[in-house]
C-alpha cells in the first residue's frame, strides 16, 4: 500500500480548538463536560458518566462535541501522557470539553476519523506526537504544532477498510467490558446479600480482620533491582500500570530473578495503598511488584473471599488516606487490622464461594482475553498501515 504523507491540519473540517475553562460542576444540571480524566480512562468515549457544567449557547456552539471528533490531551504530569488521543464514538446529548484538551474535527471526505485515531495510538503515531511535546511545568502540546504533524493518508477506501478491521477488535473488547461491569454488579449484590446483611452474628460465624484472612505483601523498591547486563527484564507493576490495567512501552523494567513472591501473574489481587487507592485483579501479564502496592493472597482462604472483603473496605481506606494526606495519601497496616470481616462456617463459606468464585473467574478470563485482543490489534495495525498486509485480501 503506497500512501502519501500530509500535514494533519489538511485533513480537518475546521481549525483545532481548545476547550472551556471548567466551571464549577452543578449536580444534575448543565451539559456534559469531557475532562482529562475521561481521556485517560477511555480511549473510545461514548455514553459515559461525567460532570455536568453550566454553559452559554455561545460556549456550546464553540466547544461542542460530535461523534468522530478526536480529543488530544494538551498537558500531562507525565511525559507519556501529553498528546494522548481519544475518539468520540457516541454523543447522546449536548456535550462540551475542557480547556486542557484539543478538539480535532476530521473532514470525512478526506479521512476516516477512526483510521487517524488508530494511527495516533500506534507506536509510530505516539512517537510522532512526542516530537511536539514540550517539557515545562507539565509536559504539553499545542494545537498549532499538532496540525503540522505529517500523517499517513492512504486513499479513503483503504482507510475505511483498516478502520473497520481494527474496530472489530475494539467492539469485542468493549463487549467484554460491559459483561464485566454486569458481573461486578452481580458479585456486589451477592456479597451484600450473603455477608453484609447479617444483623446479629449467627451461630458458627466469627469476627476477624483483613490481616486475619490474607497476607498483604508490600512490593520492592525496584530501583535496586534493575536488569543485569544481558538480562531480559520484566515490566514493573506500579500504581500507573494498575490503574490502566496493563504495562506499556513507558513501564520500567526489573530483573526477572527477584524473589518469586514479588513476581505478579494474571489473576493476582493487587491493592494500591498509597496515592490512588484501588483493589483489582491484575490481568496484564507477568511483572514485578513495586513498593506502595500489596499483593493480597492467602493460604487459608479463597481469592473471592479476601478480594471481596478488601474491596468492601476500600471506600473507608480512601477516606482515611484523604484525612492524612499531605502530599500523597496512604494507609498503614494498622488500618487493615481495624477492618472487620465476618467469617461464615464452612457450609455457608462453600455455598457463597460457589456463587462468587465463578463470577470473578469470568471477569479475569474476559480481561485476559481483552489483553490478547488488544495485542493482536496493535500487532496488526502497523502491518495494515505499511501495506505489509493487503487489506483487499481480508474478508470481513
Amino acid at each position: 500500500m503506497k500512501c502519501k504523507v500530509i500535514p494533519f491540519g489538511n485533513l480537518l473540517k475546521e481549525p483545532v480548538r481548545n476547550g472551556l475553562t471548567k466551571p464549577k460542576a452543578i449536580r444534575g444540571q448543565g451539559v456534559k463536560m469531557i475532562a482529562m480524566g475521561e481521556i485517560f480512562a477511555n480511549s473510545r468515549i461514548g455514553s459515559i458518566n461525567m460532570d455536568r457544567v453550566p454553559v452559554t449557547d455561545k460556549e456550546l456552539n464553540n466547544c461542542d462535541i460530535e461523534a468522530g471528533d478526536l480529543l488530544f490531551a494538551r498537558q500531562s504530569l507525565v511525559l507519556e501522557g501529553a498528546g494522548k488521543c481519544s475518539i468520540i464514538t457516541v454523543v447522546d446529548e449536548p456535550t462540551v470539553f475542557e480547556s486542557h484538551l484539543i478538539r480535532a474535527r476530521i473532514d470525512t471526505s478526506k479521512a476516516n476519523p477512526y483510521f487517524l485515531y488508530y494511527y495516533f495510538n500506534s507506536h509510530h503515531g505516539k512517537e510522532n506526537i512526542k516530537t511536539i511535546v514540550e517539557q515545562v511545568a507539565a509536559a504539553g502540546i499545542r494545537g498549532s504544532d499538532l496540525i503540522k504533524l505529517n500523517v499517513p493518508c492512504p486513499v479513503l477506501e483503504v482507510q475505511n477498510y483498516i478502520a473497520k478491521i481494527l474496530n472489530r477488535f475494539d467492539e469485542k473488547i468493549e463487549l467484554n467490558q460491559k459483561i464485566n461491569e454486569n458481573l461486578e454488579r452481580q458479585a456486589e449484590a451477592v456479597f451484600q446479600n450473603e455477608l453484609l446483611s447479617v444483623q446479629m452474628l449467627p451461630d458458627g460465624w466469627k469476627q476477624a480482620s483483613l490481616i486475619d484472612i490474607a497476607d498483604y505483601l508490600n512490593g520492592l523498591a525496584m530501583q535496586k533491582y534493575r536488569p543485569a547486563d544481558g538480562e531480559m527484564g520484566i515490566p514493573i507493576l506500579k500504581i500507573k500500570e494498575l490503574r490502566q490495567g496493563c504495562c506499556d512501552d513507558s513501564s520500567e523494567l526489573c530483573s526477572p530473578n527477584i524473589k518469586g513472591d514479588y513476581i505478579i501473574h494474571d489473576g493476582d489481587v493487587i491493592f494500591s495503598w498509597s496515592g490512588s487507592l484501588l483493589v483489582d485483579f491484575w490481568c496484564g501479564g507477568i511483572c514485578g511488584l513495586n513498593q506502595h502496592l500489596f499483593k493480597v493472597s492467602s493460604t487459608k482462604y479463597d481469592k473471592w473471599f479476601y478480594y471481596a472483603w478488601t474491596k468492601h473496605h476500600l471506600d473507608r481506606f480512601i477516606a482515611v488516606a484523604a484525612d492524612k494526606a499531605t502530599t500523597m495519601g496512604h494507609i498503614k497496616r494498622d488500618e487493615l487490622a481495624k477492618a472487620e470481616v465476618l467469617i461464615p462456617p464452612e457450609t455457608d463459606y462453600m455455598r457463597i464461594g460457589e456463587l462468587l468464585q465463578p463470577i470473578y473467574d469470568l471477569i479475569i478470563a474476559n480481561r485476559i482475553e481483552n489483553k490478547r485482543l488488544a495485542e493482536a490489534r496493535d500487532t496488526l495495525l502497523p502491518k495494515l498501515m505499511s501495506g505489509e498486509l493487503d487489506v483487499s485480501g481480508i474478508d470481513l
